[in-house]
């Protein structure tokens, strides 16, 4: 008999309201093969300004998260839906996530009983936006989180980290030039939400490496899952 595996099902989520002429979104769902009732956990998985769902980060994330038993959601924003290269404005970011988040908990059988949200880049700065609205959720993982213009850590922009309260996982490379480390670990002691920082090493800001490092992107990406997992059992107190 074979074992069942794990399925990416694409589908439709329904905007608020048009963007671009669009009523609707792409979205990939990732179903574990084993989904335990009672401690369902969901992850929603924002893009950055400069990818698109597909970004090989996401979609390595998404599979390794689903073989791990989460339920997990990967979208495009609509500007990369319509292929436009300019992001779109932070409420019409926040718009999307939300209806994202609200497809996950249409069927109130199926809802999760967690909700992680992670972003990558531009991704991190919209799930840390909306967290601190009335949107609950139990987690929030930031990847590449945009803290100052590339090579400006004299501009820092933390604002909105101070204003979270779900327990927060930092994934950064040490190469990000978007975000200074000492900068950041200076902020985070000053975050009220419980902090953790993860660090790959030799990884830029998109987590790829150079050959110097003698590892390989794939290899990044497996370190991300082991180290969201890891997070997630921690402040879950090891419920999946």
């Amino acid at each position: 008999m074979v074992e069942p595996s794990e399925r990416f099902e694409e589908l439709k989520i329904p905007l608020s309201e048009h963007v671009h002429g669009l009523e609707e979104t792409t979205g990939v769902l990732g179903i574990p093969r084993w989904w335990p009732t009672g401690s369902r956990v969901s992850v929603v998985l924002c893009h950055g300004a400069t990818e698109d769902m597909d970004d090989p980060v996401l979609t390595g994330l998404q599979e390794g998260l689903a073989q791990n038993r989460y339920l997990t959601l990967r979208f495009n924003f609509p500007f990369a839906e319509a292929r436009k290269t300019r992001a779109d404005s932070m409420p019409v970011l926040r718009r999307a996530l939300r209806a994202a988040v609200a497809l996950l908990m249409r069927d109130p059988t199926a809802a999760p009983a967690h909700l992680i949200l992670g972003g990558k880049g531009l991704g991190a700065r919209v799930a840390a936006d909306i967290s601190t609205s009335r949107l609950r959720t139990d987690g929030l993982f930031l990847m590449g989180y945009p803290l100052h213009p590339q090579d400006r850590p004299e501009k820092l922009d933390p604002d909105q980290l101070f204003r979270i309260v779900s327990p927060l996982l930092f994934l950064q490379g040490d190469r990000d030039r978007t975000c200074n480390l000492d900068a950041l670990r200076e902020i985070l002691w000053r975050v009220g939400a419980p902090t953790t920082l993860h660090v790959s090493e030799g990884a830029d800001r998109h987590f790829r490496v150079t050959k110097r490092s003698q590892r390989t992107n794939e290899e990044v990406v497996q370190e991300l899952i082991r180290g969201v997992d890891d997070w997630i059992q921690e402040i879950l107190g090891g419920t999946v």
